[in-house]
């Protein structure tokens, strides 16, 4: 894949998370989520918009087609270990692929991959929720999330398999458009980069009014 990071790393996943909806007690609140995703062993079917057990709790703004899987890297985790001094095990912040061998923000919106036997479709960077600041225990995170420039990546499902920890990630198609995760986060800043999104087909409809201005 030529968005991998070192070529001598083979671009693989390293770890398969899923989780259910659990009720935790936030600010005086008690709210439910799914942001806690656990690494399981074997190979985990992918179908629908899910994979087998795995839940979302509010689907009006977390999963559904063009956000069926959330994969981030471990190239990415080592920024907030390393320069963050964060603890960040693999599932850490929601994510159903940690990943590695592989920069997920210069991946291009649209390229397909093979992971086991399914084919996932990157279909828009993730932009932080309530829920990420209750999984990391710090309201303001959500800015130091976006300031990172370190999103992970949304698919939508091409087609259903099951996946493992362990499975090659292969470049199955790459659009000429060259619009990238980065660049999207970018364009909510940056009306040329809002412009360029128009070039992208199937955009979710959120990033449809990124790209006309709204």
């Amino acid at each position: 894949m030529e968005s991998a990071a070192p070529q001598s790393i083979v671009p693989r996943v390293i770890s398969l998370n899923v989780g259910g909806i659990q009720d935790v007690e936030w600010r005086g609140e008690t709210i439910a989520t799914a942001i806690w995703k656990h690494p399981v062993a074997g190979r985990v079917a992918l179908h629908g918009v899910n994979f087998a057990g795995d839940d979302q709790a509010d689907r009006t703004v977390h999963g559904g087609p063009n956000k069926a899987v959330y994969a981030y890297s471990r190239e990415d985790y080592a920024y907030w270990r390393e320069v963050e001094d964060m603890q960040t095990p693999d599932g850490f912040f929601g994510e159903n692929l940690t990943v590695e061998g592989v920069n997920l923000s210069l991946a291009v919106v649209g390229e397909q991959w093979s992971v086991g036997s399914t084919i996932l479709e990157i279909a828009q960077p993730r932009l932080p929720c309530h829920k990420l600041g209750i999984r990391v225990g710090d309201p303001h995170f959500l800015k130091r999330f976006l300031a990172a420039g370190r999103p992970g990546a949304y698919f939508r499902i091409v087609r259903e398999g099951d996946v493992g920890a362990g499975d090659e990630i292969g470049l199955v198609s790459r659009p000429a458009h060259g619009v990238t995760l980065r660049g999207m986060v970018e364009a909510l800043n940056d009306s040329d980069r809002a412009l360029a999104l128009r070039d992208v087909p199937g955009l979710p409809e959120f990033w449809q009014r990124v790209a006309a201005g709204r």
